[in-house]
């Protein structure tokens, strides 16, 4: 049975850690987005009231007794989606989106039209320069130059944390890469497995990392974190290939930024 994108539903999954200050506001805003019918916040273990002012600005709330790591919070969310599709209609479109991103958080929206309508598997948002961050691009050129070795593509943002994909590409992601190396492992397995990927600039604001320790000592587990993903895709072993149309992987001008499928 064929489904036409108006009968695609869109679920949003945001992993959450001691975010009290802006979940409320960050459901609030993903619950404006054309196709949502389902925000899902997994809190990955909170010591704050995260779970609870979720659920109060209308989110579905699963929570880990302890952290266990972005990571699986992702996969978690993506088990409970499934668990609440239907039978009969197409499986929700995975909305993937940081919990400290506030009111900015609708401004994803644009990255749901180029895979609700075929144009890609997996959409990533490029995001403007943020306010206070100090960081000098050594893990974003890492993962770059990386994700460009093995599948031909340099994504402008491959940190970028918030992306939109259908189930079959977020499926062929998993197992996902522990810790900070998520985003660059799932773009790397998608890739080579002949999904489309395509970037979406996206006016979205986020906490940034600043230059004192912690901020170093949180880009120093990035870089880790981004070499180790890279490192298991090596010896990893892909027992899919999808096939699509090349001309599919872009929109039409201006819609979306660069489109990409693996180097044939």
């Amino acid at each position: 049975m064929a489904f036409l994108p108006d009968d695609q539903r869109v679920a949003v999954v945001i992993p959450a850690k001691d975010e009290a200050e802006r979940i409320a506001a960050t459901v609030r805003a993903v619950r404006a987005i054309p196709h949502v019918d389902l925000v899902l916040v997994v809190d990955d273990g909170s010591e704050d009231d995260t779970q609870h002012l979720a659920r109060g600005a209308g989110a579905v709330v699963v929570r880990h007794s302890h952290n266990r790591g972005k990571a699986s919070a992702m996969e978690t969310g993506a088990a409970v989606v499934a668990m609440r599709d239907a039978e009969t209609g197409p499986a929700r479109l995975l909305l993937f989106v940081d919990a400290d991103l506030g009111a900015t958080a609708v401004n994803a929206a644009p990255l749901v039209p180029p895979v609700l309508h075929g144009k890609a598997d997996m959409s990533i948002a490029t995001l403007p320069k943020q306010a206070g961050a100090a960081g000098r691009g050594i893990v974003t050129g890492l993962a770059r130059r990386s994700i460009h070795a093995a599948t031909g593509w340099a994504p402008a943002q491959p940190l970028s944390g918030q992306r939109c994909l259908t189930r079959a590409a977020f499926d062929a992601a998993t197992p996902l890469a522990r810790g900070w190396g998520v985003e660059t492992g799932m773009t790397i397995d998608v890739l080579l497995q002949g999904f489309a990927v395509v970037e979406v600039p996206c006016d979205l604001r986020h906490r940034a990392s600043g230059s004192d320790l912690k901020g170093q000592l949180h880009r120093a587990a990035q870089y880790r974190d981004v070499a180790m993903a890279v490192a298991a895709r090596r010896f990893r072993h892909y027992k899919q290939r999808v096939s699509r149309d090349p001309s599919e992987a872009a929109g039409p001008s201006g819609e979306a930024g660069q489109a990409a499928g693996p180097e044939r």
